[in-house]
């Protein structure tokens, strides 16, 4: 596991750490003075652990607002006391002095309070306290294996969503993964003034091979078609089990024109070559095929498109089958849906 620090605070801070921290190759540390960069930086690449060095302007600051910050409640920050009139004021002062500190400082975001050089130790060169070394050691142990227990979490979270969201038979996101992915895509393709087409596609007559070969049969089927159908896209399409024998794809970046020949070169790389179910039963199938493509009035769950190209489909079955409709079938007749499209 590779182990990130950030250490807010100035080199000279750096310098007071323990060896075991600052000269390992375990651990990836980097020191930041500034409140912006060190937030900046935070969100693009959060550590592990956060130091935290008191006397540096907008430590509290920091303090408090990775508190707020609830994607990043994981990081485990601790504040390292180096202000030299706290540090003075401790030795005249008693336990419940100290107490109230730490609360104070807990309480402000703090994971962990260290009582630790001032700024005068550093120009005398200080001798570091032993017991203190053991204390931040012990104290980045903590955040450490929280760290781990958040990655781990989100491994298994990452886990439980690939299962929820993918088709157990075709291996193909399932009907929920589009319900939640059609809206980004539109989103993406709206914010960069980009294409967006979708296919929805059927398997002809697939109640019939059930009917004659058993359940067990169209399921292989449907396997062998998924594959030969993933074999044929291009890296922008993305494949979906909407249900049964009918199939979404989105095909982002591409016009309807573009959408149209993606559909037409599946319907014919499906019908051109029989499935080869086991060694003694090859089946035959069709695909009837719906394209639509992304317009300035559609909805952002992509729901008219959806239902627009289901239209197309709907169309290509009911005239026969094995065939593709969309924009360009729509183009080139005077059909009534023409208005639609």
């Amino acid at each position: 596991m590779n182990i990130s620090i950030l250490v807010f605070g100035s080199e000279i801070f750096l310098e007071t750490l323990p060896d075991q921290i600052r000269d390992t190759a375990a651990f990836s540390i980097e020191a930041i003075a500034n409140l912006n960069q060190a937030v900046s930086k935070i969100q693009i690449a959060p550590p592990d652990v956060i130091l935290v060095q008191a006397s540096s302007d907008g430590s509290m600051e920091l303090c408090c607002w990775l508190k707020e910050q609830t994607k990043l409640s994981w990081i485990y920050c601790i504040l390292l006391e180096d202000r030299s009139h706290i540090l003075s004021d401790k030795v005249n002062c008693d336990d419940l002095w100290e107490s109230q500190m730490m609360s104070a400082a807990l309480r402000q975001g703090a994971d962990a309070y260290i009582w630790w050089l001032s700024e005068d130790s550093f120009k005398d060169n200080f001798v570091k306290s032993p017991a203190k070394e053991h204390l931040l050691i012990a104290q980045l142990t903590v955040g450490l294996r929280k760290a781990q227990k958040y990655r781990d979490l989100i491994r298994t979270n990452d886990l439980l969503s690939a299962i929820a969201l993918s088709d157990a038979l075709t291996e193909l996101n399932n009907r929920r993964a589009l319900e939640w992915d059609l809206p980004k895509q539109i989103h993406k393709a709206r914010s960069l003034s980009l294409p967006l087409s979708l296919i929805i596609l059927d398997v002809d007559y697939f109640k019939k091979v059930n009917d004659t070969f058993g359940h067990l049969v169209g399921d292989r089927l449907l396997q062998l078609l998924c594959t030969r159908i993933k074999h044929n896209l291009r890296f922008q399409d993305i494949p979906f089990r909407y249900g049964g024998e009918e199939f979404v794809i989105i095909l982002g970046n591409t016009t309807c024109e573009e959408g149209l020949l993606v559909a037409k070169r599946l319907n014919r790389i499906v019908s051109d070559q029989p499935f080869a179910i086991n060694n003694t039963l090859s089946i035959d199938v069709t695909i009837s095929l719906g394209t639509a493509c992304l317009r300035a009035e559609d909805d952002m769950k992509g729901i008219s498109l959806l239902h627009r190209a289901d239209q197309y489909l709907l169309e290509a079955k009911a005239s026969g089958r094995n065939k593709v409709i969309g924009c360009d079938y729509v183009s080139r007749t005077t059909h009534l849906h023409a208005v639609s499209s």
